[in-house]
């Protein structure tokens, strides 16, 4: 099995970026421990800050793999060229975020993924992203 994470802007900076929203955890610690905890699924991992990149590896993951999980970050609530891409392909993609999207600001209640995806993980810090590895099982 196969399973691509795509992490949208700022997400590289996770370790560093709002810790008391984020945590501590760089994605890259993480996806080791993603990894021993999933030793039989090939995760593949991929970040940009840059809404084009994101739908080119959507499109390119998005017929070949058993599943993607991607946290678009703010593009969440502004893009429709990425929801249109999840539209487009014919894998399952679950939609994660690490906080809890509804506690905070208003504008970040729009999500253009949502309707295209197969679920929504949200809230349980970097344990959103393990969570949506266990719903491709």
């Amino acid at each position: 099995m196969k399973i691509c994470i795509i992490n949208g802007p700022n997400l590289n900076l996770l370790g560093k970026r709002e810790p008391d929203v984020y945590g501590s955890t760089t994605f890259e610690d993480y996806l080791i421990e993603l990894k021993t905890i999933f030793p039989t699924i090939e995760l593949c991992y991929y970040q940009s800050n840059i809404e084009g990149e994101l739908i080119g590896k959507i499109q390119e993951f998005g017929f070949d793999c058993d599943g993607i999980i991607l946290n678009a970050g703010a593009y969440t609530h502004t893009s429709i060229g990425i929801g249109d891409a999840i539209k487009a392909v014919t894998t399952s993609v679950i939609e994660v975020h690490i906080s809890n999207t509804y506690s905070r600001e208003s504008f970040r209640h729009q999500s253009y993924i949502s309707g295209n995806a197969k679920g929504v993980i949200l809230g349980f810090g970097l344990k959103s992203y393990e969570l949506a590895i266990r719903s491709f099982l």
